[in-house]
């Protein structure tokens, strides 16, 4: 689970039911981060609730900042809990593309290093 995980309601008041929700969804999100990463993540969710046009608009916008950079995403739906359930998929999808980027180096020396002890064949 991220340790590190503020949740602040805008306009509105973040209950219980809520809370425990966005702590389910958000804090298992630390499985697809590098291991490196996972003790200085910081996670920040901001629920937002408007009213535009007499239709009840919900914004989620969680920002994960990481030792490398940051990864956001921002969602607005009519119900909050969807909100908060799509943006865990895309904070999914950009983690794993975060993880590709930063983690290549590595590969390529686990991989190298594995190249020379294996014995050779002639």
């Amino acid at each position: 689970m991220i340790e590190r995980l503020d949740i602040t309601g805008v306009h509105m008041t973040v209950d219980k039911k809520l809370h425990d929700y966005v702590v389910k969804k958000i804090g298992k999100l630390d499985k697809y981060l590098p291991r490196h990463a996972r003790k200085s993540v910081h996670a920040e969710v901001f629920l937002k609730e408007q009213m535009i046009k007499k239709k009840k608009e919900c914004i989620a916008e969680v920002t994960i900042r990481l030792p490398k950079g940051n990864v956001t995403a921002k969602e607005s739906t009519m119900n909050i809990f969807a909100a908060v359930d799509i943006v865990e998929a895309k904070l999914k999808n950009q983690i794993k593309k975060y993880k590709d980027a930063h983690s290549t180096l590595r590969l390529h020396r686990r991989v190298m290093r594995r190249l020379r002890r294996a014995p050779q064949d002639a």
